[in-house]
């Protein structure tokens, strides 16, 4: 299934610079977006987020760590 993707607030020389691209590439600036994302990405390793999680809980093993629930408890006094 493919998805739209909407990217606001461009600058102007960004813009025109992607259409450049895609002239030289002779894709419309749509499909140069599109490549661009792909080439960016596809070096990316997709992680899971149990993998992830691991990750994190070996980074912060032997650390203390405050409750979450004391630290909104200390949130709320301070108001």
């Amino acid at each position: 299934m493919t998805k739209s993707l909407i990217v606001r607030n461009v600058e102007d020389e960004l813009v025109r610079r992607l259409k450049m691209r895609a002239a030289r590439h002779n894709r419309s600036a749509e499909a140069e977006h599109r490549e661009i994302l792909r080439q960016a990405l596809s070096g990316e390793p997709s992680e899971v987020f149990t993998e992830v999680a691991a990750r994190m809980r070996a980074l912060t093993r032997g650390r203390k760590h405050t409750p979450a629930e004391q630290l909104q408890r200390a949130s709320r006094d301070e108001r």
